[in-house]
């Protein structure tokens, strides 16, 4: 397997065999994140499919400056979110029940659509910031350092972001396990 910078110029000089292996390995984590961005599966696939074509058109723009592929791959795919949700005017990201478990189990999928609702709900209380850096970190599986480069931030801050993040989702699930209880 070939490294990715060097399949990175190799796309950029129109090798269609290396953009197709970019995209295999890109694919996964970035519709996941645009899934929990704009919070519907079905219309994630068209905004997926609309990053990789942006990406496509303009890679021969990218270079290698302080920036990874996988983070101004991000950064295009931030943007394609942030269009979309303007366009449709929503408030709210909610999380399409089709990212529930895919267990066979009655019980286990009522207790993972749970999960999920006091999941959303908690989410909701997160700042738009924190709600980013949740979904890159933890859906997208980026490190600190290429957070901060999608997101434009120093890495000090990205730390800051998660962990008040993370508190304000502790804080709020504890409320809401203690109210099932």
């Amino acid at each position: 397997m070939q490294n990715e910078e060097s399949l990175v110029r190799r796309a950029q000089q129109h090798d269609q065999e290396a953009f197709a292996q970019l995209y295999e390995e890109h694919f996964d984590k970035i519709h996941r994140y645009v899934t929990l961005r704009i919070g519907n599966e079905m219309e994630a696939e068209d905004v997926t499919q609309q990053v990789f074509v942006n990406t496509l058109q303009s890679i021969s723009s990218f270079k290698w400056r302080g920036i990874s592929f996988s983070a101004w791959l991000f950064r295009i795919a931030h943007n394609q979110a942030v269009d979309y949700l303007r366009k449709k005017k929503r408030a709210a990201v909610p999380l399409d029940e089709s990212l529930a478990s895919n267990d066979s189990s009655p019980q286990l999928v009522a207790e993972d659509k749970q999960d999920i609702e006091q999941l959303l709900q908690a989410t909701k209380k997160l700042t738009e910031a924190q709600r980013e850096v949740i979904s890159l970190r933890f859906t997208s599986g980026l490190p600190i350092a290429e957070v901060a480069k999608v997101m434009g931030k120093s890495q000090g801050a990205v730390k800051a972001l998660q962990h008040s993040a993370i508190v304000a989702l502790r804080k709020a699930l504890s409320v809401a396990d203690d109210e099932d209880k």
